[in-house]
């Protein structure tokens, strides 16, 4: 059973709950968590659970009747994320909404062999590399590894890229040597149910890819991830590696409906390993990304920069190329599916932990950086989102324009910004949906900020030119939308642009007086234009939304501490109701009992889940609530108990 523990329970308390429970012969692992803390108690239950329901200092308890207790979806409902550094003080992330990629070759055969790879991999996207230091094999004569050299190649690779390691552990008589060089220990298919070897590299606490076995059972695999977390960690990855069946077309059958059976099942992440499954080098590119598509966490493949010299498994490994084909192919498929790609940020890029910012009457400030801060935007220079970028911060932090909102996001995911100012709606147009989309994709960013900006919008035109010469005009959807009225009076032929400022710099290359663009007047100085007409728009009410994205903080997944010192008066809501009747009231009653104010309620269709919807809430919190995120906190909690799916996008200062 898992015993959920009150926040306030006493010292005492807990240790006379765990005295009860270990006289009753439980087995107990205690795991503290951001939000609560719980008891998960493994025998034989000859009890009736209200002995222990009555104790005090527990909140609940919840029995679970599977073999596996602690890999449960019963144990924990929501989807564990595991948390790897990199030595960079990046942290690459395995689950929920990521698609995470662990490339390099089959064996560690030589340090050039071993850099070569990982400058490959790391440069077509892969956050870890692989690599075997010993090698199981079926043959006594064949190839079995360099041993601690290996690993030592395999760790200076590593910490090289920025990438993590990951490297088989064929014995437990090798934690001693292993432990200073390995990030993430892998268990072989022939290890799965080595029990004694589960147990110590459980007791360890680091993360642990478990491979399936040739012949397991999904409930056989669960159960020895079980091993793994009741011996002491938290973080198991499992491995879909291929079976053994009748066929001997491939190297193992891949089970990719093992996938979705197991998201029912299990909480814990699912990567998928096409190489070992395949055997063929040419056959793995389209199993990867049938993974993906099955709705696989990430793949681990073997890729080696001379395969035909490999001296382990050459007809599998790909080459770099066949890889970064991959990785682009996954790219693509990404948003379709509802995803986003994981990344390493490059050594060159801007750390979003860049010191020195600070909140100040509700803007940001910025004290003696190190650099300073970059904020991207989508557009050109001269757009509305950048008028909104040096109001924010002050003309304290750097605006870089971006091509789509899509590469705003990515940009601060991967680090190459600290900042992102992101569109969410207009006062007359409506919402951006794109965007409410790329919060629910993008795991990784938080809402820090947000400013409303007055619109204005004018006509932008070659010197020269006159609304008698004007044939066509150029600009983004929206701002032609808001100034309808006075586009239509003059019957002139629209096309649309990314944004109101790449319609500016447009009429201004073509240069022709029969041409002009509807964008903010500071277009006109910026691009050698005349102001032919100001204040075309609609309707003189009309401002946008845009709100600053950062990436979480490492480690913690909130926002750096520099951040959040200015006292937040909004906060952001994502959740999903449950399919029964009155589920969306019930979530809503939330928001009254704890007298947030719903400023705005939007629903999106969840990706690849028909009929089923996320709604976006934006709630006003109250000058008089002291510490809003533990307040916001608590309500993610009571959100917790009614939605079927809660997430927060962020608590933080809006100035408007």
């Amino acid at each position: 059973m898992v015993i959920v523990l009150k926040k306030d329970i006493s010292s005492e308390e807990k240790a006379g709950i765990k005295r009860m429970l270990a006289a009753r012969s439980f087995k107990l692992n205690e795991i503290r968590g951001e939000e609560s803390t719980i008891i998960a108690a493994v025998g034989k239950l000859a009890m009736d659970i209200r002995e222990v329901e009555v104790m005090q200092g527990v909140a609940k308890v919840i029995p679970i009747s599977k073999p596996y207790k602690m890999a449960s979806r019963e144990f924990k409902p929501d989807n564990t994320i595991v948390e790897v550094p990199n030595g960079r003080g990046q942290i690459v992330r395995v689950g929920g909404r990521r698609l995470v990629s662990i490339a390099g070759p089959c064996a560690v055969e030589s340090r050039q062999q071993m850099m070569d790879a990982a400058q490959a991999v790391s440069k077509s996207g892969a956050v870890m590399l692989r690599g075997g230091a010993y090698k199981p094999r079926t043959s006594p004569y064949s190839f079995q590894g360099l041993g601690e050299e290996g690993l030592k190649y395999l760790k200076e690779a590593g910490e090289k890229f920025g990438l993590p390691v990951v490297t088989e552990i064929v014995a437990s008589e090798f934690i001693p040597v292993m432990k200073d060089y390995v990030d993430v220990y892998q268990v072989g298919a022939r290890n799965m149910q080595n029990f004694e070897l589960l147990k110590r590299l459980g007791a360890l606490g680091k993360p642990v890819i478990l491979k399936r076995g040739l012949s397991a059972t999904i409930e056989e695999w669960l159960m020895s991830a079980e091993y793994l977390l009741s011996s002491g960690t938290n973080d198991v990855i499992l491995c879909e590696r291929g079976i053994r069946t009748y066929e001997k077309a491939t190297r193992n059958t891949l089970d990719l409906s093992a996938i979705p059976v197991l998201r029912e099942m299990t909480h814990l992440p699912i990567i998928v390993d096409p190489s070992h499954a395949l055997g063929v080098r040419d056959k793995i590119p389209p199993m990867a990304l049938a993974a993906v598509a099955a709705g696989a966490d990430g793949i681990i493949v073997e890729v080696h920069c001379h395969p035909e010299e490999a001296k382990s498994d050459a007809a599998q490994a790909l080459y770099p190329e066949q890889f970064d084909k991959i990785m682009r192919d996954i790219e693509s498929l990404a948003p379709v599916i509802g995803k986003q790609v994981a990344h390493i940020m490059t050594e060159n890029a801007q750390s979003p932990l860049t010191s020195g910012i600070r909140i100040e009457s509700g803007r940001i400030k910025v004290e003696r950086p190190a650099s300073r801060p970059k904020c991207v935007f989508c557009g050109e220079k001269g757009a509305y989102a950048e008028s909104a970028v040096e109001k924010f911060f002050c003309s304290s932090a750097d605006a870089e324009h971006v091509h789509s909102f899509d590469e705003i996001f990515q940009s601060v995911v991967d680090g190459k910004a600290r900042f992102g100012m992101v569109p969410i709606e207009n006062s007359t147009a409506g919402s951006v949906y794109n965007n409410y989309d790329n919060l629910a994709r993008f795991e990784d960013v938080s809402i820090v900020g947000a400013i409303t900006l007055r619109i204005e919008h004018s006509l932008l035109a070659p010197k020269g030119a006159t609304l008698e010469t004007i044939r066509t005009v150029y600009s983004h959807p929206q701002a032609l939308a808001q100034s309808s009225d006075f586009l239509k009076a003059h019957k002139w032929n629209q096309i649309e642009t990314v944004s109101t400022a790449s319609g500016a710099k447009l009429v201004a290359e073509k240069g022709s007086v029969e041409n002009a663009a509807v964008a903010n007047a500071r277009n006109a100085d910026i691009y050698d234009l005349e102001i032919i007409s100001q204040g075309i728009e609609n309707d003189p009410n009309n401002y946008t939304r845009f709100v600053v994205i950062e990436a979480n903080h490492v480690g913690s997944g909130t926002r750096s501490d520099d951040i959040i010192s200015g006292k937040a008066n909004m906060a952001t809501f994502m959740f999903s109701t449950k399919n029964e009747a009155g589920a969306l009231y019930d979530a809503l009653g939330i928001f009254k009992k704890h007298g947030l104010s719903l400023n705005r309620l939007e629903s999106r269709p969840i990706a690849g889940k028909p009929w089923q919807y996320w709604f976006y809430g934006d709630a006003a919190i109250s000058e008089e609530i002291e510490e809003p995120e533990k307040y916001v906190s608590d309500v993610m909690e009571k959100l917790k108990t009614v939605a079927a799916d809660v997430r927060l996008l962020g608590v933080y200062r809006e100035n408007k």
